[in-house]
């Protein structure tokens, strides 16, 4: 038994987008969904906008997602107004009402980054290594390290002190 390989090359993103497949349709359906958010957020009270997303978008009805019941129950007050404002989108007036759903929404934030200080002595040490060093690429990287050094503000000696 023999394995063939089959050489097919990557296509390129324009011709997946334009074809009629899933991913052209996903990708359609994210641009539509962003839109509708933008544009509900644009026209909603202030203290509501960080609380209200569009979910979905499926059989004429666009999903609402809030992590506090509250914001829904105004939301349903106001539907005929949401309405109006979703069919002046172009690609929305078939939105025949909406489905709110509460769930908690977790916002995507950031790594906090963890900095490391090197202290000046360390970086004069360094770059006395790098200056006993004959080797240039690693005397570049300790000297590039050594950059990195707390700076002295005190005429750059850490031990002179007034007192």
């Amino acid at each position: 038994m023999s394995i063939k390989v089959k050489r097919s090359q990557a296509q390129p993103i324009s011709r997946l987008m334009g074809k009629s497949g899933d991913i052209g349709k996903l990708m359609r359906l994210s641009a539509l969904i962003d839109q509708a958010q933008r544009h509900l957020q644009a026209h909603l009270p202030e203290a509501m906008r960080e609380h209200i997303y569009v979910g979905g978008f499926r059989d004429g009805r666009l999903t609402l997602i809030s992590g506090q019941a509250q914001w829904l129950t105004w939301l349903r007050y106001e539907q005929n107004r949401l309405l109006e404002l979703i069919h002046q989108l172009p690609g929305f007036e078939g939105v025949t009402g909406f489905t709110f759903k509460v769930r908690p929404v977790r916002t995507i934030q950031p790594p906090l980054r963890n900095t490391r200080s090197l202290s000046s002595s360390a970086g004069k040490t360094l770059n006395q290594c790098a200056e006993d060093t004959d080797h240039p690429a690693l005397k570049r990287a300790l000297e590039r390290l050594a950059s990195h050094a707390a700076q002295d503000h005190e005429s750059g000696n850490e031990n002179n002190h007034k007192y």
